[in-house]
């Protein structure tokens, strides 16, 4: 125990010095990274090492799905469990390699070696069926490819010498308009906010009339203000990358091709602030990018655009740390990243107070996301009357969208505000279509008498989803799975929606099932009533969106499920008897409870 113990000790320690409490998260990510799997005596060092309960560290490894607290296998196989990975086959190629690998889905093969499961979306959608393995994204997946890739996991190939061509990622830009045509040059923003002042470049980011891009559309101007004028020894700047809503994959085309305007934006509004720190809080899933980021802010230190003395001004000190995700959906909620940027679980706090005033470490904190904080570099070096003239009168500038389901060109369209449901399904190639559902299962799932309608805060806001559905698709099967993708993120923090989320699956999956009864319609109209007045945060106010819309505009899908006029019971005790009859190999009538007892 003592040669482990040291061991561990010549790992750790070098990471734990330089490391704080509040660094938790990361700390187990780089252990997980050196042990496959938390380690339990890993876990004892770091817990003496920073002073915390073995509790603690535990609880807050039990929360993200990306941590293990048990060895998951030399190869995680994660399939991606959206809607549109699944409309593009992923269930069947799962099963198929679950059957050639021998091994159960969600279990640990006999031989130790590996582990297939599922995982919610991975920020894949527009090149999907997607996984990851060992957290890195595969996409495009065929049943060639997932046979190539049972047969290195075989012979046990490592997967930093499989194929390239497998982690190939692209972009899809489709439309490109102000900011994916911009050109930017580094350091451009920051010169012009020099010459301009600080006070003035403030007055330009609130006359451009900017609305946070996270969806809730709040005034960055507004918000910047508020951080800049509260009470505090220290400022931060967070830029939320942890884009988890399932059919969202701007923000890793933006941080792949655009992290110099990201970066720009968040040292502008640091300057703004007078934020010393910043930190680019990115999605587990995204993993891939890291190095590229890392890189770009080395490059950024050594520009003299990032660090001590920015372009040669003395009081101007602003750099940027990136912290993983690990796996967590709530994380995008920003208290709730503040709360993992703490080396905490990803819980939403009560608000108020909010983060301006009282965010990472209880200072004040500006979160936006990287879209928001690419546009602010734009307005930066064009003026805000120039961003404000773009759109419409409410939402001024550009919205990025990304595409995906059933259309010839998915990808990412740059639009500005105002563009109509029906010029997007155009321009992607959209034919048939039943339905768009936008912003996610969060948000609004619209009928063909709706493509009318249009994308600004004044009628559809929304983060970027922008998912296409024709009419070969079952909407309640889309619902339901957007259900299950609800119960799975819950953070289990409020009974409400830890226990409704669940609820709700269930009469999902009893109308499924064809147990379905008027009675179940009711009942989920009072678990929504329940969810929207008494849940946590936004996650379970909007559990039962999908299911609401869908019956409003798609009723014959579900009605199609109702077998019965009077309630009856989801359970079935002959149902629930099918695998004990697999094991002994019966199957007449007398293995049967119901035909027993005719």
């Amino acid at each position: 125990m003592v040669c482990q113990i040291n061991t561990h000790a010549a790992y750790l320690d070098p990471i734990l010095i330089r490391h704080r409490p509040s660094d938790l998260l990361q700390i187990l990510i780089l252990a997980q990274d050196h042990y496959g799997y938390i380690h339990s005596d890993a876990i004892d060092h770091i817990s003496a090492a920073l002073k915390l309960p073995r509790s603690k560290i535990e609880g807050v490894a039990g929360f993200y799905s990306f941590l293990h607290l048990q060895p998951p296998g030399a190869y995680r196989v994660l399939f991606s469990d959206n809607i549109t990975d699944r409309m593009s086959g992923s269930v069947a190629l799962m099963e198929s390699m679950c059957s050639q690998l021998w091994v159960e889905p969600g279990k640990l093969s006999e031989d130790n070696l590996l582990s297939i499961d599922t995982t919610s979306c991975t920020g894949m959608c527009d090149q999907g069926p997607a996984m990851l393995v060992n957290g890195l994204a595969i996409n495009r997946l065929t049943q060639d490819r997932a046979n190539a890739i049972c047969e290195l996991i075989r012979e046990q190939v490592p997967v930093s010498a499989w194929p390239a061509v497998f982690f190939s990622i692209e972009d899809n830009i489709q439309r490109r308009d102000i900011l994916l045509d911009s050109h930017f040059q580094s350091g451009s923003s920051l010169a012009a906010l020099l010459l301009r002042g600080t006070d003035e470049t403030l007055q330009q980011i609130k006359a451009s009339l900017l609305r946070g891009r996270g969806g809730a559309g709040f005034s960055s101007g507004a918000k910047w203000e508020l951080c800049r004028q509260a009470a505090g020894d220290a400022r931060f700047v967070v830029c939320n990358a942890d884009e988890g809503e399932p059919g969202t994959f701007k923000d890793r085309v933006l941080l792949n091709n655009f992290a110099d305007m990201v970066f720009e934006g968040m040292t502008l509004c640091a300057r703004i602030i007078g934020a010393k720190k910043g930190f680019l809080y990115l999605r587990g899933e995204y993993r891939y990018l890291l190095n590229h980021l890392q890189a770009v802010l080395q490059r950024r230190r050594q520009q003299g655009l990032l660090g001590n003395d920015i372009l040669g001004h003395a009081d101007f000190n602003f750099d940027i740390d990136i912290h993983l995700g690990a796996g967590a959906y709530i994380c995008g909620e920003e208290s709730a990243l503040i709360e993992s940027l703490e080396g905490k679980r990803g819980t939403p706090r009560n608000r108020p107070p909010f983060p301006v005033t009282h965010g990472y470490l209880n200072m004040p904190t500006v979160v936006n996301n990287v879209e928001t904080f690419a546009a602010a570099s734009l307005i930066a070096l064009n003026g805000g009357a120039w961003y404000a003239g773009i759109g419409t009168g409410a939402s001024s500038g550009t919205k990025i969208l990304s595409v995906s389901g059933d259309c010839d060109c998915p990808g990412i369209y740059e639009y500005p505000y105002g563009v109509t449901v029906a010029q997007v399904l155009d321009d992607c190639g959209a034919r048939d279509t039943q339905a768009v559902q936008i912003s996610g299962p969060s948000g609004v799932c619209i009928a063909p008498d709706e493509f009318g309608r249009r994308i600004a805060f004044e009628d559809i806001p929304t983060a970027g989803s922008f998912m296409v559905f024709d009419k070969t698709r079952d909407m309640f099967e889309v619902a339901r799975n957007f259900v299950h993708f609800f119960k799975h993120e819950s953070c289990g923090f409020c009974t409400p929606c830890r226990v409704g989320t669940s609820l709700l699956s269930n009469m999902m999956d009893k109308l499924a099932n064809g147990y379905g009864s008027p009675y179940d319609f009711a009942e989920i109209e009072k678990l929504n009533a329940l969810l929207q007045s008494t849940s946590h945060c936004g996650l379970g106010h909007s559990a039962c969106n999908p299911v609401l819309e869908t019956i409003a505009k798609f009723r014959p899908a579900y009605d199609t499920r109702l077998a019965h006029k009077d309630f009856v019971p989801s359970f079935d005790l002959d149902r629930a008897l099918s695998q004990a009859r697999q094991m002994t190999g019966r199957n007449d009538t007398g293995a049967h409870l119901e035909r027993s007892q005719d």
